[in-house]
């Protein structure tokens, strides 16, 4: 109830200084979604399931900014983050439940704010990642299922550290010096690993730049430090680039990503030895935008090799109902296909799953 309570206070104090300076401003977006969940699976012992289910949902996403002036600016997201067994909902996504109860709880998701000059950029803060549209993200921290988006659905598209941004020759090179956890050690008994920047940092650059009509992006996430993962702490390296084609009107993209992890965990004889690639192709054409993601991961830690294998489809239409220059009104019919396997000595399993969503949506 306090947090609340002081949340309406922020929200009124935004709007009065709204009304008394054009430098400060309060946008956002206000969404229902209607999905159809259709899934069907096969143990490794060949024993068949399948579940579907429909589902009414909702989002709701404020976001505030602010100008100061010379280049200097501010700007955040307040969405609900709340978690039910210590997963987090996806992407701020609220379910229908039992007779409609439960609150809609609003936090800070992310903030930043820095300078743009004029050959130059850097921000600070909890900084957006933009792993919607860049899969590099996808494959490092999900590297055995990096399809459907997992860093924008369960990371909430987001990495703390410090960005720097500048125009390099004929492109334009982004830095981003991020946390991925902050780990506390025992010094008593000293080892490997431990001290004070035993926490994970990690290096994201990439250089975009034109090679005639053609867009290209190089990039490359590098771990400094370990960082938990689902092995332990480990150090995996990703690399990649992305390949933007003009078609007329349309766009057409391809991307294609490695990632490998060669350690031994900090205090142990624990091996892990894993890789795997990701490739997209994915059209855009006005209001019309699809892709197709394919990923392939080997992990030889153990005696016995695991492959994960994972086809993922996005296709989804945007049709705008009302625009003006106080915000949108729009539906967007969406068809999400997943296919995963997992091959090990004892067999394959399979997990398979089709969404099929209509998104309604105001912007403001």
């Amino acid at each position: 109830m306090k947090r609340m309570v002081l949340l309406a206070a922020m929200f009124v104090v935004l709007f009065y200084i709204s009304t008394a300076s054009a430098a400060v401003k309060l946008g956002g977006e206000a969404a229902i979604r209607l999905r159809g969940e259709f899934k069907d699976t096969k143990s490794y012992a060949g024993v068949k399931d399948n579940e579907d289910d429909l589902k009414f949902q909702y989002r709701v996403r404020l976001k505030p900014s602010a100008d100061l002036g010379s280049g200097y600016y501010f700007k955040g997201l307040i969405q609900r983050e709340d978690s039910a067994g210590g997963v987090a909902f996806a992407g701020g996504w609220a379910e229908v439940g039992k007779n409609n109860a439960g609150a809609y709880n609003l936090e800070v998701s992310n903030f930043y704010f820095g300078r743009n000059l004029e050959n130059s950029r850097y921000a600070f803060g909890r900084l957006p990642l933009g792993s919607f549209n860049n899969p590099i993200f996808d494959l490092l921290l999900y590297p055995t299922r990096p399809v459907d988006t997992p860093v924008t659905l369960r990371n909430f598209d987001r990495l703390f550290g410090f960005q720097y941004g500048a125009k390099l020759g004929d492109g334009e090179l982004t830095a981003l010096l991020g946390i991925l956890d902050n780990t506390i050690s025992d010094n008593k008994v000293k080892a490997s690993g431990d001290g004070l920047f035993n926490d994970g940092y990690g290096l994201y650059v990439d250089y975009k730049f034109n090679a005639s009509d053609v867009i290209l992006e190089p990039q490359a996430f590098v771990t400094l430090t370990n960082f938990a993962s689902a092995w332990g702490r480990v150090t995996p390296n990703t690399f990649g680039a992305t390949a933007s084609i003009p078609a007329g009107k349309s766009k057409i993209s391809l991307s294609g990503f490695y990632t490998f992890a060669d350690d031994t965990l900090p205090n142990t004889t624990t091996k892990v030895d894993y890789s795997g690639y990701l490739l997209r192709v994915k059209g855009e054409s006005g209001p019309l935008k699809a892709w197709v993601d394919y990923n392939q991961t080997k992990d030889k830690s153990a005696a016995t090799r695991i492959d994960y294998d994972n086809l993922f489809v996005w296709a989804s239409y945007n049709v705008k109902l009302h625009e003006s220059a106080t915000g949108t009104f729009s539906l967007a019919p969406t068809l999400r296909y997943r296919a995963s396997g997992t091959k090990t000595g004892a067999g394959t399993k399979d997990d398979n799953q089709l969404r099929t969503e209509l998104y309604a949506t105001v912007t403001f």
